[in-house]
């Protein structure tokens, strides 16, 4: 610590600390941080900009008054339903022998008959048709089928990895051979819808059966695309 010796009255001297200066400079520290503190703070009052409370104050509207709806009478309950009064037998006098007339050739003419019903068979052939049947027909060349769809399978679609289902409608005849083929449900690709009908031409089936008989039939098949993984 710094001292310096200061003279005293009586004859002798005395050091003089930092502290003891900072003691005695501390008046016009003081005074001078005032001075400095009012001359800043009247400059930020002169040539800060003005502030002024915003306005919140708010107006209620009027109150709308509403009409009540008018009061709801409610209708008293019904009368209760009178029970039915209790059966009687009729009087009347029914005579026991009534009859039906005999139905006799003499009172109805074979010539008077009307025609006997026809059992002709409808064309169904032109158009998808429920046909009732006891026994569906059955693929009989699956092997081949499978070989077709392999070799039809659209290149482009394949190369790709697209695959598809198309819903076919085959029109097969009482000897079991596919007569017609349409697209009952599409892929959603042309190339797929095309394709199929070629495969339909490949089917064979065993004949549809009503009972004993045998008959054509509109049967639905789907016939799906798929990729295969390679071996």
């Amino acid at each position: 610590m710094n001292a310096k010796a200061i003279p005293t009255g009586a004859g002798t001297d005395k050091l003089e600390t930092e502290n003891d200066r900072f003691k005695r400079s501390f008046g016009s520290w003081f005074w001078g941080s005032m001075i400095a503190a009012t001359v800043l703070h009247f400059m930020l009052f002169q040539f800060w900009p003005t502030q002024t409370a915003a306005n919140v104050s708010f107006t209620a509207e009027e109150l709308e008054m509403i009409d009540l709806l008018p009061e709801i009478e409610i209708p008293p309950p019904p009368e209760a339903i009178s029970r039915p009064a209790t059966p009687v037998m009729a009087t009347a006098d029914i005579d026991q022998d009534i009859t039906i007339a005999p139905t006799t050739f003499a009172a109805n003419p074979i010539d008077d008959l009307p025609p006997p019903p026809t059992h002709e068979t409808p064309d169904i052939s032109a158009a998808p048709v429920f046909t009732p049947m006891t026994l569906r027909p059955e693929i009989k060349n699956r092997r081949e089928v499978e070989a077709a769809l392999r070799r039809l399978y659209p290149r482009i679609l394949r190369d790709i990895g697209i695959e598809g289902t198309v819903v076919v409608w085959f029109f097969i005849s009482e000897e079991g051979i596919v007569q017609d083929s349409r697209v009952s449900e599409s892929s959603g690709q042309l190339q797929f819808d095309e394709a199929a009908l070629k495969v339909a031409d490949v089917f064979r089936f065993s004949p549809a059966l009503n009972r004993d008989q045998r008959v054509a039939v509109w049967i639905e098949l789907p016939i799906t695309f798929q990729v295969q993984p390679a071996p």
